[in-house]
């Protein structure tokens, strides 16, 4: 016979084992107790009192730690009670700093001006990301069909794109401009379904590294956090981020702010775990084969090495897919053993006639254009039969030229032989 509580036990759902499980001591916090009291003394100079529930709140810890804490800047006579926050008595207790501790509060923020959530140790950090690796999403036919759902792409192109989706790895699109690339990159974002953990902050040598960004970290769900799980991670999609022509070596190593002394984590840091797109490669102000370089241990071992202003050094796992895409050809990038260590190297060429027809097909039923399909095949034979190549952007430039001309001038709006002219010398140069 089972006990009432033994089949609630039983019908209880399933934790999911890769949430971070909220600290019930001090030590469970993995940061050491000098650090946390530092940080609950600075959270308490932004008002004239707090409660165990609001530094609860500020500092994403457990009410069970944060009275731990408090404990013990009352006995450093750095907190003094000031009585119920409310009438109930079972209200919070409310603090201040008293003279010494707001000293040893403004001594804090001088050595570090960090104020908010309490960091993860560095351990704790590589711990959950070995849990949500991005190896662990499986792509499948259906889903990347799925994914790239609007964009016109031979079966080849598409059969080549799954297995390097899949692999976890970095992967070249190549080939000339206007083609998709850039597409079929942020699409990828779209294959994967899982969730991960992303902390607010990150504690390593006594210094804080601000990780949670909410220009890429896009959270899971606007209910909040599980009751069990560690206020200090955030519940994400997988992060895409993608940089282009601004990417610099500097942008790749942990930034400082002098003034108050914590680091911000770099730009692929920070996509650890879902999908990193260096666009326009080879087109950044810093040369694509110091680029690679910077990335052959990352690339090939999964991890890197972050240096502090101080000169520790140390290791963090590099977990992500990574898309270089480019317009230049391979071997203008990098010499052979720097293209080794991209793994998958995929070309993406200029559309056929009936992919380019297909394309313009759609994309005038979208902005309701008319469309004459002879005309159509009269423009293409006479503008692609020569050295001009036909682009996938094509297409899109035509029609929003000849759905502006037509409003402009009050006119239907319908694609013809002469139309399609027009808008090609509107939009197009002539060598």
């Amino acid at each position: 016979m089972h006990s009432l509580d033994q089949a609630r036990e039983d019908f209880a759902p399933t934790l999911d084992p890769r949430i971070p499980l909220a600290a019930m001591t001090v030590e469970e916090t993995g940061i050491e107790l000098s650090f946390l009291l530092r940080l609950a003394a600075k959270c308490a100079t932004e008002q004239d009192t707090v409660t165990p529930s609001h530094l609860a709140e500020r500092m994403k810890l457990s009410k069970v730690v944060v009275n731990q804490l408090i404990k013990e800047l009352t006995k450093l006579a750095y907190f003094e009670a000031r009585g119920l926050a409310g009438e109930d008595v079972r209200s919070d207790i409310r603090y201040a700093l008293s003279a010494k501790g707001a000293d040893y509060a403004q001594a804090a923020l001088r050595q570090s001006s960090y104020v908010g959530p309490a960091p993860v140790s560095l351990d704790a950090f590589c711990r959950q990301l070995g849990l949500q690796t991005i190896h662990h999403e499986r792509v499948t036919p259906e889903a990347l069909a799925k994914s790239l759902e609007g964009l016109v792409l031979s079966p080849s192109l598409v059969a080549k794109l799954g297995p390097a989706m899949n692999s976890g790895q970095s992967i070249l699109l190549y080939g000339p401009p206007g083609n998709g690339k850039t597409s079929i990159a942020e699409r990828s974002a779209r294959l994967f379904r899982q969730t991960i953990f992303v902390p607010y902050a990150i504690e390593v040598g006594g210094y804080v590294i601000c990780f949670y960004d909410e220009a890429v970290h896009q959270p899971a769900s606007a209910t909040g956090p599980h009751a069990k799980a560690d206020q200090r991670w955030v519940e994400c999609r997988r992060p895409v981020i993608k940089t282009g022509g601004e990417l610099t070596l500097d942008l790749l190593d942990l930034t400082l702010s002098e003034g108050a002394n914590v680091y911000e984590a770099p730009i692929h840091l920070k996509a650890s775990g879902g999908i990193f797109i260096i666009d326009d490669f080879g087109r950044q102000q810093v040369m694509p084969q110091a680029l690679i370089n910077r990335w052959i241990v990352p690339l090939e071992r999964g991890y890197d090495f972050l240096t502090l202003h101080t000169g520790k050094k140390f290791k963090v796992p590099f977990d992500e897919l990574v898309v270089f895409s480019t317009n230049m050809a391979p071997r203008d990038l990098s010499d052979e053993a720097g293209l080794r260590r991209l793994k998958y190297k995929i070309f993406v060429n200029t559309p056929s006639r009936e992919e380019y027809i297909q394309i313009f097909e759609a994309y005038a039923r979208s902005v309701d254009v008319e469309l004459s399909p002879r005309d159509l095949e009269l423009f293409y034979d006479r503008r692609y039969s020569g050295e001009s190549l036909a682009s996938c952007y094509h297409p899109k430039y035509l029609l929003d030229f000849i759905d502006s001309y037509c409003a402009f001038n009050g006119t239907g709006k319908v694609a013809s032989l002469e139309m399609l002219e027009r808008a090609w010398e509107g939009v197009f140069t002539s060598d």
